[in-house]
């Protein structure tokens, strides 16, 4: 017989959303109970790249995007790869992925995306202030580079909607370009800086500060598995691994890459599959770097942190059981020494992590079908810590029954 206790709220996720949430219903009063499996920020929130990019509102799915699915499939360390055993898998979501890429489609999720960046940088810095995590972020803004003129042609489509939707930025080259960023190799002939990225000390230890003030305002963190969550009576019914059973008002499934399957037996069919994203960190002082680099030809970029520079990012769709593939770190680590003369590689500590991903690019947050005392707040890819202040003041609205700050239907579950 299941042991079963009561409780206000559980949040499934002690990630940064589940932590951003956890803080905001804090803030309104609520008593929140976390659970997560492996503990507080040890997923995707460990080893991120450290960005709040609130510019990048452009989705991944572009047209003419799925014509390179074969290129993919045949280079396992470029930029966007499929191993050639998990295609018939994530053949389902490379169909939605190329209906994201239609115009009409791709138009409405970079406004979707817009109105959702807007909210998440004022959300943001409040709650950084209000949790006193605020002198963990940094101010330096981003430069993004180019190898050649058109590339740097291409990217101009892209800026031109950023600028029309008040997002600044400068293209720099020459003296401009060193200045920013001294050191790079003489194959860069361009970049864009963009002076209102911003960037945390160390993504880690600002998620667990976060969690660190979450906790002292009396939250309950559990470390456990949940089995299943379904609708009971008047409650909801969260049940774990363990063999405990909460009984909660209310409930807020974010945990992630692991959701789908959660939301899945709440009768929610989200077409969720996993960006394996790999990085080395550098030992301090590997290079005087001044700012985050953004080498987006080769989809990675390289972050200045506390502990140390990360280097990160690229594409693996994989899925949750392969094997990591740390020959990409290594790939990645070895065109960073190309562009960054006089880099130091050795002593790195090599990372693997899951991005939850749909097709669209967007996130799932609103409500469940089962029941509107279950709220959804997952899947935003690599936006997680950019977008995770921002949603987490949508679940508090949902929660509370307010209306939300933002239109949240592009982020309806069953938008597919």
């Amino acid at each position: 017989m299941l042991k079963t206790e009561t409780t206000d709220i559980v949040i499934v996720g002690a990630g940064i959303i589940g932590l951003s949430t956890a803080f905001r219903l804090q803030q309104a009063g609520r008593k929140v109970t976390l659970i997560d499996k492996s503990g507080m920020a040890l997923g995707a929130s460990y080893g991120n790249a450290a960005a709040f990019a609130f510019s990048d509102v452009l989705p991944m799915a572009a047209k003419g995007m799925i014509s390179k699915v074969p290129g993919w499939l045949m280079d396992p360390l470029g930029p966007l790869s499929i191993p050639p055993a998990y295609l018939p898998k994530i053949l389902p979501w490379l169909v939605r992925f190329w209906r994201a890429g239609w115009r009409d489609r791709r138009e409405a999720s970079i406004v979707a995306q817009i109105e959702l960046m807007a909210l998440a940088r004022s959300e943001m810095a409040a709650l950084t202030q209000a949790a006193g995590t605020d002198h963990m972020v940094r101010s330096d803004g981003s430069l993004e580079l180019y190898e050649s003129e058109a590339e740097f042609k291409a990217s101009l489509p892209g800026w031109a909607v950023r600028q029309a939707n008040g997002i600044g930025f400068e293209h720099v080259r020459g003296g401009r370009l060193a200045e920013l960023q001294p050191g790079l190799a003489a194959r860069f002939v361009a970049g864009t800086f963009v002076p209102q990225w911003q960037t945390v000390s160390e993504p880690y230890e600002f998620a667990c500060a976060l969690g660190a003030a979450v906790l002292k305002q009396g939250a309950k963190l559990v470390i456990d598995s949940v089995s299943a969550v379904q609708p009971v009576d008047d409650a909801i019914a969260v049940t774990l691994a363990s063999g405990t059973r909460l009984s909660a008002k209310q409930v807020v499934i974010a945990c992630g890459a692991w959701s789908k399957q959660l939301v899945a037996g709440l009768g929610d069919d989200v077409p969720l599959d996993t960006e394996r994203g790999y990085n080395t960190t550098l030992p301090a002082g590997a290079f005087d770097l001044q700012r985050q680099l953004i080498f987006g030809g080769h989809g990675f970029v390289v972050t200045p942190l506390a502990t140390g520079i990360r280097i990160g990012g690229a594409v693996e769709l994989g899925g949750l059981d392969l094997p990591p593939n740390y020959a990409r770190a290594d790939a990645m680590l070895n065109k960073a020494a190309s562009f960054m003369p006089g880099l130091k590689t050795e002593g790195g500590k090599q990372w693997m992590g899951f991005r939850p991903s749909l097709p669209d690019s967007l996130p799932v947050i609103g409500r469940s079908s089962a029941s509107p005392d279950i709220v959804y707040a997952f899947g935003h890819g690599h936006l997680g810590l950019t977008q995770s202040a921002a949603t987490a003041r949508l679940v508090a609205d949902l929660i509370g029954n307010k209306t939300p700050a933002i239109d949240i239907t592009p982020f309806a579950a069953n938008r597919f």
